[in-house]
Formats: structure tokens, sequence, C-alpha cells
């Protein structure tokens, strides 16, 4: 099948490149021209596991291409996918202006039948603006299918290939058929593919992302009321996981959910609620309570270290939202790396990954960056981590020690056992759990 698909970020990169390589041909499309001749000359803008051995492959059997000419996308290709970014705006709700936009496009340059399949998240009722904004343009007929991703970053070829579901939002039973083609390679061992109306699949996805937002900020309330009363967040997350009806995942508690999805889809959802009259007061909760998480982990560190902040260097561990990511996009660590700096600490970075996303950020006053960990410890009066990146499950504790100038460990990530670090000698404080002093 001839397929394009509009937008190369994580979501249209990752989509495009793994229908490619089940043999369709995929045209991806991007304004962005730095990007669009990157690709072409083989190399991937985004850290994606599996992603870059996918699209060599796939471009080299000439099954992939990548092009900033829309006209040509559309004229070779009936199915369209739209991966065109939605991002917050100021009122808290998605902006649809640019996939309009795109769409607006795709409608003037039609020649004859399309389907239009919107993968970027959009509020509920954004089928019928795409359907209204091609017929404003074009008297060729058009059917819109919502079909929302589900991917998670550092983990989204896997998502994709391997899907929990694929819910397809279309009316039309002919082209349900079509899509279904498309995801049948990914359906082998079972079907995973719900069908409904356009409306129940957009809101399905932002009912996703909020009720896992909702699991990750109880998590977080129930991790400082463990912290006020002496008791132990881990041992209570056994205790509520091992219940069938709960499970066990997105029960880590931390410094708060970041990334491109959680809160932007949350304040959407919250939007959509008020627009309709009506307040969503869970959601509306597990906004506020990520967003003072931030706030209190942050301000616990700078207590340890006041009434002088401006005398203290902080070394940073981990500067993307989560593991295996080099996205930076509402991480918890940039907020709390922010106060610090404001409070006049100097901070020593290092991230596998997501360093110069969060140097386009960050900047580089009061702040230097390091590509070894064990550098960043240099002098330092205390370690912050904020990612959990599997190298920093069981570093050299000897040697992190001895780097240090002050044996401070400030765990957001809750990696490590307290009374292990309190046979190394370090001071130890993590989330939800008793804080563990130097003997």
């Amino acid at each position: 099948m001839r397929v394009s698909v509009v937008g190369t970020g994580y979501v249209g990169l990752v989509a495009g490149c793994c229908f490619s390589d089940v043999g369709n041909h995929v045209i991806c499309v991007d304004v962005d021209e730095r990007k669009i001749a990157m690709l072409k000359n083989g190399e991937v803008p985004i850290y994606e596991p599996g992603l870059a051995e996918i699209v060599h492959r796939n471009a080299k059997a000439g099954r992939l291409e990548f092009t900033t000419d829309l006209e040509y996308a559309v004229a070779h290709s009936v199915v369209i996918f739209l991966a065109v970014g939605t991002p917050q705006a100021d009122d808290g709700s998605a902006d649809l202006s640019a996939l309009l936009g795109v769409v607006e496009r795709i409608g003037a340059l039609m020649d004859g039948y399309r389907i239009i399949v919107t993968k970027s998240t959009v509020p509920v009722g954004t089928h019928r603006k795409i359907a209204q904004v091609v017929a404003s343009k074009t008297d060729h007929p058009v059917d819109v299918v919502s079909n929302p991703e589900f991917m998670k970053e550092g983990a989204a070829v896997d998502d994709f290939t391997k899907p929990d579901r694929v819910v397809i939002g279309t009316t039309n039973p002919a082209v349900v058929e079509i899509v279904k083609q498309l995801y049948a390679p990914f359906m082998r061992k079972r079907e995973r593919i719900y069908v409904m109306d356009p409306a129940s699949a957009e809101l399905t996805k932002y009912a996703a992302n909020a009720l896992l937002a909702t699991k990750v900020s109880f998590m977080n309330e129930i991790a400082n009321l463990c912290e006020r009363y002496g008791a132990d967040v881990e041992l209570v997350r056994a205790g509520v996981g091992s219940d069938a009806r709960i499970g066990d995942a997105f029960l880590f508690p931390g410094v708060g959910y970041g990334g491109s999805c959680f809160p932007k889809d949350v304040s959407a959802l919250i939007c959509m609620g008020r627009e309709a009259d009506y307040t969503p007061l869970i959601s509306v909760a597990a906004h506020e309570t990520n967003q003072k998480q931030r706030r209190l982990f942050a301000e616990r560190v700078l207590s340890v270290y006041a009434p002088d902040p401006a005398a203290t260097t902080l070394a940073v561990w981990g500067l993307a939202f989560k593991s295996r990511t080099d996205d930076v996009r509402e991480a918890p660590a940039l907020t709390a790396i922010e106060m610090f700096m404001r409070s006049g600490m100097t901070i020593r970075a290092h991230d596998p990954e997501a360093m110069d996303n969060a140097r386009s950020q960050l900047g580089d006053a009061r702040i230097t960056y390091h590509d070894d960990g064990y550098d960043a410890l240099k002098g330092a009066d205390g370690l912050v981590i904020f990612t959990d990146w599997q190298e920093f499950r069981t570093p050299d504790f000897e040697l992190m020690k001895s780097r240090l100038s002050r044996p401070v460990v400030f765990d957001g990530r809750n990696l490590y056992d307290p009374s292990f670090m309190k046979k190394q000698g370090f001071e130890y404080h993590s989330v939800g759990r008793p804080t563990i002093r130097a003997v």
C-alpha cells in the first residue's frame, strides 16, 4: 500500500518507518528542511532505540522516502496519516493551528478520494473540523479516521509493532478494512483492533493518558504521606500493586511525570471539560499534584543546603523526562535545575542522550555539561538523580563517594536500597522512604 505520513516527530517517524518495514511504500513529509535533509542522509534526528536501523534498511530498499513536498505526497498516496504536533496553548488547550493548516493544504491538493488518518492527539470533535476544512477546499470525497497512537518514548518501535491495542475511529466499514490491512502484519499472534466512532477514539487517547498520569500523581501523594508518617512507599507500592484490580504499572513514586504527552493531554482534557461546562476534578488534581511534586523535591534539596545555596555545587544525573529518550519537554529535572540556579547553586550535569536538548533550554550560565557521569561528580556537594537510566542503577559507589566533596545523594527515582547506601556511608534522600544519615 502507498501511504504518506505528515510530520516526522516521534509519532510520525516511528509510524512511517514501521509501516515501511512490513512492505508498504511510505512517504514521510515535514516542513523542516533541515530534518528532512538529515533523514535523507541517513541521520535520525531523535533518539529512539531501534529506529535508526529501520530507517536505514527501508530507505535503502526504496520503501521509505523523505520530502518537504506535500503535493508529491498527496498525489502518490490514498491514505494520509497526520502526525503533526498539537502543542499546548497558553490556556492549556491543544493548539490545532498547524494540523488544520496541513489539512487545508491537503484539501486543496486532492485530485480524488483520500483517507485522512489522524494519529496526532486531538480534542474530541477534531474529526469533524478536519472534514469541514477539506470540504471547504475540494469537492472530492474524503473519509476521516481517528487512529490515536499509544507509543511510549524509549519503547516506541516495540509499542508500534507489538501494540496492546489499535483504535480505529470511523463509521465507514470499507475504511475499517483498509486500515486493518495496514495493521495486519502487527496482529499475527492475535488481533487487538478496536473499532469505534471517531469521537470515542479521540477521547480514548486522552482517557488513557489521564488515567496513567493520575496513577503517578496518586502514588506521589502516598509517598509524601509515607515521609510524614515514617512508612516506606516501596512496601506500600508492592502491597497495593499485588491487587489484580489495580496492577503494579505506573505506581512508582518519583519527581513527577513529564514529556510531550501526559502534561499536555491532561491539560487538554481539563480544557475539553470546561468547554462542555464540566470540570474533571480528578484530572485537575492529577495535574496540580504533579506540578507540586516537582517543586517539593527541589525544595527538599534546597533545604539541605540552606542558608547558603550559592556556595553549593550540585551534580545532576538525568536530564530527559525518562530513560531511553533525549526528550526534555516538561522534564522535572529542568524545573528543579532552574530552581537550583535561581538560588545561586552551580550545576554539573550529565545525561546519556539529552544534554544537547537540555542545553538549548538551560543555557550555559551556572551549569556545565559532562559526557561522563563520574566527571560530573567532581567536587560536587551532592548528587541529584532525576532519570532512571539503566547505567545509573548499579554505579561504582566507591568512585561516586570519592568524587563527591560531600557524600549526599538525592534519588528522585528510588534506584537504590537505603540500607545499602547507609553501609556505603552516604546521606541518602529518596521519595517516600525514611532519610538515611551517614554514619
